[in-house]
């Protein structure tokens, strides 16, 4: 009965023609309205947020994780991740040598310091290895439709899962793939592919040498990842490593300091958004302004202090390595 009642909405789905963005549910229309200005056609759009296998499941273990209680264990476990990961410096350093004209002509075209690039790539995904088993559009569906939008958090989430709705769907369409084929394998967060994109990031996904970046390739991973951090953190020069002091004393103090300030940060004083004050780790030290300038970078991809720490002190131990 259940299966023929399925057989029947999806049916009627197919059949039915949609002009309008009328939907029950108001974050839905807001949905529509954008895909449909983003050029979107009114029928798929409402294909889309009509589609039982993709509006009606939810991602029970993503949306556990995006609780603030297991925000606050992840930023614990990055510093761990940090540690862990040095010991995949010849990995990153073998990886550097195998995709080496990737990296020479990505890094001529964005100037991202190829080290900085792998250390990401071995940060998200242990250079791909790592496989995605969550669907980004399901978990971004989950995440509008459980949230209740009251406080500051919950309303960032609620923005943010229906930015990331609208950019898949608008990649599907334009893609050609039909809303039940458009499946993009994800983290619980809902990043995609091996440089681990937001959706509402493809805009920044670039192929090496074709003119389509697939972010699951190697190749479009590391040009893509490299186009990213040139747009939208403005790194055009690469770093020279010889001014950079020894990162491994540095990520060492920065935990200590971590470890003794509630609200530390490797490189900001305060938060423009929202008016947080931060205890801020490199401000007034002249001699770590040249590395400052460079995390802060590197926190345009991911705004962990830990994070872009981790991945500087990756690429430091790489260019070494080289």
């Amino acid at each position: 009965m259940i299966k023929l009642l399925l057989l029947l909405v999806i049916s009627t789905m197919l059949s039915a023609k949609y002009d309008n963005c009328d939907f029950k549910n108001k974050d839905y229309i807001d949905v529509c309205k954008q895909v449909v200005k983003n050029g979107v056609s009114y029928e798929y759009a409402n294909k889309f947020l009509l589609s039982y296998f993709k509006t009606k499941k939810f991602d029970e273990v993503s949306w556990k994780y995006l609780q603030p209680k297991y925000i606050t264990v992840h930023k614990a476990n990055e510093k761990k991740a940090n540690n862990v990961l040095v010991k995949y410096i010849p990995e990153i350093v073998e990886h550097l040598k195998q995709y080496q004209e990737v990296y020479d002509y990505s890094e001529k075209k964005y100037g991202v310091n190829r080290e900085i690039i792998a250390a990401i790539l071995m940060k998200e995904t242990k250079l791909g290895k790592i496989k995605p088993t969550h669907d980004a559009f399901i978990v971004f569906n989950t995440i509008v439709l459980r949230g209740k939008g009251t406080t500051q958090r919950e309303k960032w989430l609620l923005n943010m899962g229906k930015s990331n709705m609208s950019a898949i769907i608008t990649y599907c369409y334009t893609t050609g793939l039909a809303p039940e084929k458009c499946n993009l394998a994800s983290s619980y967060a809902g990043a995609v592919g091996i440089p681990q994109f937001m959706p509402n990031s493809f805009i920044y996904a670039d192929g090496y040498k074709t003119k389509v970046g697939d972010l699951t390739k190697m190749e479009d991973a590391i040009t893509a990842a490299s186009r990213y951090l040139h747009d939208k953190a403005d790194f055009s020069k690469l770093i020279e490593w010889d001014k950079i002091p020894e990162m491994p004393k540095i990520e060492s103090a920065w935990y200590d300091y971590e470890f003794k300030h509630k609200n530390a940060s490797f490189v900001y004083s305060e938060s423009k958004k929202t008016d947080q004050v931060y205890d801020c780790f490199t401000c007034g030290k002249s001699e770590l302004d040249y590395v400052r300038e460079y995390t802060k970078k590197i926190m345009r991809y991911n705004n962990s202090s830990n994070y872009a720490v981790g991945v500087m002190r990756l690429a430091y131990d790489a260019n070494k390595a080289l």
